[in-house]
């Protein structure tokens, strides 16, 4: 009975009330309700569950460090869990990439982590502003929410969002204005009332944000803008990273390296909380104890995301993500031609968004997938993208299923919608000729 959450539990709670089912297991790409109702998840816990639900090689880890006692709790005090990860961390993700970075444990979740980044920067620079994109989104505590782009959220933050500014992200203002040019020519002219900022920040993908997609050359050019004027870069990978867009970080395929990344969502692996944020060694200034957080040493959140990391050994789970992802667009792309619906597809690896021109669709899709057991989400200001996050694991046969039924539950909303408007207009005409007649 749902109405123990709706008598109890805050007016906050935003995703039961589009997907209004009581779960109580879940397995890969599946989910089931407590009336044995299952599931396709193309939702993945916002990004959460990159290897599914469940995945029994994490899952056997952890229960194996939960059965012989292991360390659950510890602070930032060592532990033979955080070491396997470490070393691990690195064997298998930096040192093959060519990366140097000095790993910092922060609180459990990705907004942490971004507190941490923004912290850090601006000791590291003794600057105060931070810049940040339209469309952005990086959190709910004061520091990300204040370069987070969206209105909504940031009205609820009640006290003023300071020393940040936001400039266009890719694309935002069409295809012609070069809004890097125009970030460039601010920092290069004395007069232009922009103080030089200590980082900028930003998502390759924004994924709350409607699945936006910087160009590799802008990501490029905005690396080369933020180095020549000594400005940190920080890149928030926490919903594209571990593997979302085809490679373990994002902003590998444009070739950069930044200065910070923040990491979480998928990092343990398992749906256990856990954040990092990733510092170039010149940069990790720390005074011991100056960032600190209770649940910055959670052991088993280590031991799954040492396993996960098995994923990342070959590039067979890349390849995978390529493979399908070529299946998702051309499908999406077919999809829209053939119903005739004005939309825009977009995105990398395993996320994809169907932004379409009727705002009101994306939801109406969301919500007609849910009632033929789809879980998929929206995205964008206006919730106007349907967001497809299906884990990276899925099988190719539960990938076509869902798509067949976004085709479905999209063709239902758009003859309903057609239906209706006709039955409008009828009406209108109806009232019209007897006004005519009185």
């Amino acid at each position: 009975m749902n109405n123990i959450f709706e008598q109890h539990e805050s007016e906050v709670r935003g995703y039961c009330r589009n997907f209004p089912a009581v779960f109580v297991s879940a397995k890969g790409a599946w989910m089931t309700d407590e009336n044995g109702e299952r599931y396709l998840d193309f939702f993945a816990g916002a990004g959460v569950m990159n290897y599914g639900h469940n995945p029994d090689k994490l899952k056997e880890a952890l229960l194996d460090y939960i059965t012989r006692d292991g360390i659950t709790h510890s602070l930032d005090m060592y532990t033979q869990a955080k070491r396997d990860f470490i070393q691990r961390f690195e064997q298998v993700i930096l040192r093959p990439r060519g990366l140097s970075y000095k790993l910092q444990f922060p609180g459990p979740t990705g907004t942490n982590a971004v507190e941490a980044a923004l912290k850090l920067a601006r000791k590291v620079t003794g600057r105060e502003q931070v810049v940040g994109f339209t469309n952005a989104f990086h959190g709910m505590t004061l520091g990300a929410l204040a370069v987070t782009g969206n209105g909504f959220k940031r009205a609820g933050a009640g006290v003023p969002l300071q020393n940040t500014t936001s400039i266009p992200f890719c694309g935002f203002m069409g295809d012609d204005p070069d809004t890097l040019g125009f970030f460039e020519a601010m920092l290069q002219d004395n007069g232009s009332g922009l103080e030089k900022p200590a980082a900028v920040i930003v998502e390759t993908v924004q994924a709350e944000g409607g699945v936006n997609v910087a160009a590799i050359d802008w990501l490029q050019r905005l690396r080369d803008i933020t180095a020549a004027h000594g400005i940190l870069l920080i890149v928030d990978d926490i919903q594209v990273g571990c593997g979302r867009t085809g490679k373990f970080f994002s902003f590998e395929e444009a070739g950069i390296v930044p200065d910070i990344v923040t990491l979480s969502k998928s990092l343990s692996g398992y749906g256990i909380p856990m954040a990092l944020v990733l510092i170039k060694p010149e940069h990790d200034q720390w005074a011991p104890g100056e960032h600190n957080g209770t649940f910055r040493g959670h052991n088993p959140g280590f031991v799954t995301a040492t396993k996960a990391l098995d994923y990342w050994e070959n590039d067979w789970l890349e390849k995978a993500v390529a493979h399908k992802s070529k299946i998702v667009h051309d499908r999406l792309q077919a999809m829209v031609k053939r119903l005739d619906v004005t939309a825009s597809i977009r995105g990398r690896g395993l996320i994809w968004g169907v932004a379409f021109d009727d705002p009101t669709l994306a939801s109406q899709v969301s919500q007609a997938c849910f009632k033929d057991k789809l879980i998929i989400e929206t995205a964008g200001m206006e919730d106007q993208v349907l967001k497809l996050l299906p884990s990276l694991t899925i099988s190719d046969e539960g990938l076509t299923l869902g798509l067949d039924t976004i085709e479905k539950c999209l063709a239902m909303v758009l003859h309903r919608n057609a239906r209706h408007t006709t039955e409008t207009a009828e009406m209108a005409e109806t009232v019209e000729d007897a006004l005519i007649s009185a």
